[in-house]
């Protein structure tokens, strides 16, 4: 899907300084000769008079009492956005506006091009206090965009609503009150489906499955039970699209409690009706608690299977012990796990380093902070001796880059704003499990913010 534009002001600032940049520019360019008036260097560039004239349409919507009113979630937050919903090359605006007069105050403009020109060929409309999100997804794969609209209908409540464009127009396919949900294929057809969690009537949480039917509706088709609240799901919660061992696709549901633990729910289809393969015949709740240390299931190894993350204590000479590793675990279609991979991940400095096998149970870390650089040093122990063999430092301020490389400090990785290094220390010689600087290099990774996306919610 071709990302959403800015609204019409930014359009207006895009081409003044696109003709700055034409007019005075240095470049070596090679530009048609001018013949220009100088008064004329005075006057702003004229706007494409398809853009004039939708400007002048939401003027008159602005005039009638109505104000901007843009999603307040998501990726898609501008008040005016240019999609081309139907497929056919030219993009249609979307804006988005609250008349606090009419019954319905939420309304969604969709403006077609035509001519030289916009017209108005649509209008969604919805009760409640703002709307919350947009996605334009094509989810039965027909080169038409259906909008999947999130209104805030109060405080407590989100309701969800799918839009198609039909011949006569916007469509609504569905309704439904939901706290989180996620487009996805898990029947690998090739259209997308709609997981949406909800509280159920009886209180507990819900995940609906909803498919394509076979005379173009998206309906309910099963529905499974979750174990996250959705007050654990609305906050930190995140719902993570992934693989399961055997490449089945897979949604991985995380809520965090307020004691801090991570709850995860695994939702995949078994005979075409969406199951928890992580519920516990036992208990009947998830059998994937840890933790919660601000990590979510990623494709840590880059495999193409989705491992879900376990912090694990790691061993340290002091009472009081705040470290911990990071045990990775994909898993089969039986919910049943497989370790992957440790981590150690320094979330305050945005990197994390992959454990050797060796290294488990052997291995710990403490760290220090100074004005312009933090460090994390490893140890490991010989007899009752903690062995300091590797540090890790974040360098920042200035004189960095020398900083970087004193001593036997070497790089690992330039950001705009920070240089990181490693140093190899005393305890790294003659240990059998001690490491290289290529193999530091080589473990070494930065935190990616993309880890954070995953819901369309």
């Amino acid at each position: 899907m071709r990302r959403n534009r800015t609204g019409i002001g930014t359009c207006i600032g895009l081409a003044a300084a696109l003709a700055a940049v034409l007019l005075l520019s240095g470049c070596g360019i090679s530009l048609p000769r001018l013949t220009l008036n100088p008064q004329e260097l005075y006057a702003l560039p004229e706007l494409p008079a398809k853009y004039t004239e939708l400007n002048g349409l939401i003027n008159d919507i602005l005039s009638s009492g109505a104000e901007y009113a843009a999603p307040t979630s998501g990726a898609n937050i501008q008040p005016v956005q240019l999609v081309d919903l139907n497929g056919d090359g030219q993009e249609e605006a979307v804006a988005f506006f609250r008349n606090p007069n009419d019954e319905k105050p939420l309304k969604i403009y969709i403006f077609t091009a035509q001519g030289d020109g916009y017209v108005q060929s649509d209008l969604i409309e919805g009760s409640g206090t703002a709307i919350y999100s947009i996605a334009y997804r094509d989810l039965d794969s027909d080169g038409r965009q259906e909008l999947v609209v999130g209104w805030k209908a109060t405080a407590e409540l989100q309701v969800l609503e799918v839009y198609t464009q039909r011949s006569g127009g916007t469509e609504a396919l569905l309704r439904t009150d939901y706290v989180k949900y996620a487009i996805t294929d898990l029947s690998e057809d090739r259209r997308q489906e709609l997981v949406v969690l909800r509280s159920g009537e009886d209180g507990d949480s819900v995940a609906d499955y909803y498919s394509w039917q076979g005379d173009g509706s998206l309906a309910s088709r099963s529905s499974a039970r979750i174990s996250a609240t959705m007050a654990e799901l609305s906050q930190q919660g995140r719902v993570t699209q992934g693989m399961l061992r055997g490449d089945l696709p897979v949604l991985f549901v995380t809520g965090v409690t307020d004691q801090g633990v991570a709850v995860t729910d695994i939702l995949t289809l078994r005979g075409g009706e969406l199951a928890n393969i992580a519920l516990s015949e036992l208990t009947g709740v998830t059998g994937v608690i840890a933790p919660f240390c601000s990590l979510y299931p990623m494709d840590i190894d880059g495999d193409g299977l989705t491992e879900v993350p376990c912090p694990v204590p790691m061993q340290t000479p002091w009472e009081e012990n705040s470290y911990r590793q990071i045990e990775w675990s994909s898993y089969d279609e039986n919910g049943v796990p497989a370790l992957v991979m440790r981590t150690y991940h320094d979330l305050d400095d945005g990197w994390y380093l992959e454990l050797p096998e060796a290294w488990n149970g052997q291995v710990y870390v403490s760290r220090s902070v100074f004005a312009s650089e933090s460090m994390m040093t490893f140890y490991t122990r010989a007899g009752e001796e903690d062995r300091p063999f590797l540090r890790i430092i974040a360098v920042t301020g200035t004189g960095r880059e020398a900083r970087a490389v004193r001593g036997g400090r070497f790089v690992l990785s330039r950001q705009p704003e920070v240089i990181y290094a490693a140093e190899l220390l005393e305890g790294n010689d003659g240990w059998e499990d001690g490491v290289s600087e290529e193999q530091v290099r080589g473990a070494f990774n930065l935190i990616q913010n993309e880890w954070l996306l995953s819901s369309d919610s």
